[in-house]
């Protein structure tokens, strides 16, 4: 089953996030086939991050919600809320294209 992943970043902590933009970038990597897609929420100006959408394949909430604790990003406190959410990619999937 897929999973959403919304992550809004805890207010003004762009430079947290940049430094440890790699850590997350390569922790995302490592998953595979597990990830879907992945990028960050932008603030209205179109270039500033501030949270993360992270769709990945698990088998379970529960190791969904241990994928999501796993990121660096949750682990050094940058999210102020992760909501997990079952999701069902309905339309546009890559491989109907």
């Amino acid at each position: 089953m897929l999973y959403a992943l919304i992550c809004t970043d805890k207010p003004n902590s762009l430079d947290t996030r940049m430094t440890h933009r790699p850590e997350h970038v390569a922790y995302l990597k490592s998953l595979g086939d597990k990830l879907a897609f992945a990028g960050p929420f932008l603030t209205e100006d179109g270039k500033t991050m501030c949270g993360s959408l992270v769709v990945i394949e698990a088998p379970s909430f529960e190791a969904a919600k241990a994928i999501a604790a796993g990121d660096p990003f949750a682990k050094i406190g940058l999210f102020e809320t992760v909501e997990i959410k079952p999701w069902l990619w309905a339309m546009n999937k890559p491989d109907e294209r």
